[in-house]
């Protein structure tokens, strides 16, 4: 028995070392790291909505089709940004009609996700204050 247990042992020191390693809880991230992450975030985000914007919304707020407001127009902005980022996100993926004009959901785009849309709305935003 003592042989059995001897021809044995390197497997149970390997074993014992391997869940030693395994630590179910996460390090604390740092707050450098934190404040990176959040930093990078939002630029992430306005690319991808400069990208979405340019392929799919340009054509008609460059042209403000149907009153759609052009990215950088501060005064076509102000109202629209004091009603909230839901607020417009909302009408950019249903759609809506207004007294300024209408816009189809998704603009016209079915194919395009929510998060794309808003995305492309927090560009326009970004473009516009």
């Amino acid at each position: 028995m003592a042989m059995s247990i001897k021809s044995h042992l390197p497997f149970f020191a390997f074993s014992l070392f391997v869940l030693g390693a395994c630590n179910p809880e996460k390090p604390p991230v740092t707050q450098e790291v934190q404040e990176s992450t959040e930093t990078a975030l939002p630029d992430t985000k306005l690319t991808a909505g400069k990208t979405v914007y340019e392929a799919n919304c340009a054509g008609c707020h460059d042209a403000s089709v149907a009153g759609a407001p052009k990215p950088g127009d501060k005064p076509a902005w102000t109202t629209r940004i004091a009603t909230g980022m839901d607020v417009m996100v909302k009408k950019s993926i249903d759609g809506f009609e207004g007294k300024a004009g209408a816009m189809p959901p998704k603009g016209g785009n079915a194919m395009l996700t929510d998060e794309e849309v808003t995305n492309a709305v927090m560009y326009m935003v970004s473009q516009s204050t």
